[in-house]
């Protein structure tokens, strides 16, 4: 018994050494063809058969082995081509898009012949994945009689218009939420008597379009307003109905719990992009305070009158500076740009106003609508439309726009080029003095025009593509 048990042992044992060796062999020999080593594999891509945004600037690939590196950064294809750096962790890379995937587009990544670290003689599994952006699409205040105020999606991919809002409602304001799954506006009710102390806040979910009241006017009026870049509070500014003296800033939550802010009379506002704070125009400067209803100043800054906008990274502002305090600039403006250190930069001076700046996606350029005074028998303001240039300051004005008044502008969120609006107003008396300019004249109509910048053009040109959109409407806003 015991001799058969020892023959069984010996066997097992001689039959696991000659498979080990058979095993070590064929792992090291049969190169792509080997049964017995597969080759390394992709075991996560993080934007695989997603819909991705502007926010979106980097994927990952997990790998399930150590890679090499230079063999993957090689033979890693995107189509069409995206632009972008690797970084390592591990086994996983990261691939950072150096400017936003263009929407309305479908992508593909391919990696095939990588090998791994330790071993060189294998390529790893073919590995392809798919994403979609976004469609391209922006929203606008209809103007047309048909559809006179109301809110209308224009799908640009698939060349679609949505009309968002009800015929009794005539929309005077609106913001998307950064998140694009909604939007924030401001209307008045025309099956009643038409009367613009009477806004009220609704949102719109764009998937279902369901309206929402948010906010009515029983006791105030709603002004202008704000959303939170991570859209969670909205900042409104109302004034009381029955006391002029009661006017400032209010705080509505994720609860829709509506808050006063303390030390909040002022001018124009912009919330932070960290959304914890708000930047309140009072007096002779801009005062900082948090969104908290007991709200002290955090800080005041009496060297600017506004701050225009943010960049998208929240790292740079955009900010005016009216000049009061200058004789040498009196009945000037200036643009400043300002860091997150607060280190601060003269862009611009113009013998007229800033009306509008957006940066683009990348921060490396800014445009701005300016005006400058034409020294004539009248005062006139010709605005133009430039180009600053934020690492050679250069600028480059891309478009005189005559006839322009209380023009917007809005820069797509993937770099594709710039929205604005042309209105035709109209200062006889009408019946229509719903949508009304900010210098109090009733918009009769309104033109939408598209601009791309030179340095946005296939061709790198010296001039910017103009094209009037085939529609009316006004205060265009891209989707994000």
């Amino acid at each position: 018994m015991k001799h058969t048990i020892d023959k069984i042992a010996l066997s097992l044992i001689f039959s696991l050494t000659i498979l080990i060796i058979f095993l070590t062999w064929g792992v090291n020999s049969c190169g792509n063809n080997c049964l017995f080593h597969t080759g390394a594999k992709v075991r996560y891509f993080s934007w695989n058969n997603k819909v991705i945004g502007a926010e979106d600037q980097a994927f990952i690939l997990t790998f399930d082995r150590p890679m090499d590196q230079e063999t993957v950064e090689k033979n890693l294809i995107i189509e069409p081509p995206l632009s972008g750096k690797f970084s390592w962790a591990g086994r996983k890379v990261a691939y950072t898009l150096l400017t936003p995937a263009p929407y309305g587009n479908s992508y593909k990544v391919i990696l095939n012949a990588a090998k791994e670290k330790f071993n060189q003689t294998t390529e790893m599994k073919p590995f392809v994945g798919e994403f979609t952006t976004r469609d391209r699409a922006f929203v606008y205040i209809g103007i047309d009689q048909e559809i006179r105020g109301k809110l209308v999606l224009y799908n640009w991919t698939k060349d679609k218009k949505i009309i968002l809002t009800p015929d009794n409602l005539i929309v005077t304001e609106f913001k998307p939420f950064s998140q694009g799954n909604k939007i924030l506006f401001l209307a008045v009710d025309q099956s009643k008597e038409i009367d613009l102390l009477k806004q009220k806040l609704y949102t719109i979910n764009l998937e279902t379009k369901e309206i929402k009241l948010i906010l009515d006017t029983q006791d105030y009026q709603n002004l202008k307003f704000e959303i939170a870049p991570n859209g969670e509070n909205i900042v409104i500014q109302r004034m009381n109905n029955k006391n002029l003296d009661d006017f400032g800033l209010w705080l509505i939550n994720t609860e829709g719990n509506l808050m006063a802010i303390d030390n909040s009379k002022g001018g124009d506002f912009l919330i932070t992009p960290d959304s914890e704070n708000v930047i309140l125009a009072q007096g002779e400067g801009l005062t900082i305070l948090p969104l908290v209803t007991d709200a002290k100043p955090l800080d005041f800054l009496p060297n600017y009158g506004r701050v225009i906008t943010f960049s998208k990274d929240g790292n740079l502002a955009a900010m005016e500076n009216f000049n009061k305090d200058n004789p040498e600039l009196r009945y000037t403006n200036s643009l400043y740009l300002v860091n997150s250190q607060g280190l601060e930069e003269k862009l611009l001076d113009v013998k007229g106003s800033i009306k509008d700046c957006q940066f683009n996606p990348e921060s490396t350029k800014i445009y701005c609508l300016v005006t400058e005074v034409i020294e004539d028998e009248k005062y006139i303001e010709q605005p133009y439309l430039a180009e600053i240039n934020l690492e050679t300051k250069k600028i480059l004005p891309l478009l005189v726009l005559p006839n322009y008044q209380d023009t917007q502008i809005t820069m797509a969120k993937d770099g594709l080029g710039l929205l604005f609006d042309q209105l035709i107003l109209s200062k006889t008396d009408t019946k229509e003095k719903v949508l009304i300019s900010n210098t109090g004249e009733t918009i009769m109509s309104g033109r939408l025009w598209f601009v791309i910048p030179p340095s946005l053009t296939p061709e790198n040109s010296q001039k910017p593509e103009l094209q009037e959109l085939p529609f009316t409407g006004i205060r265009p806003q891209w989707l994000p």
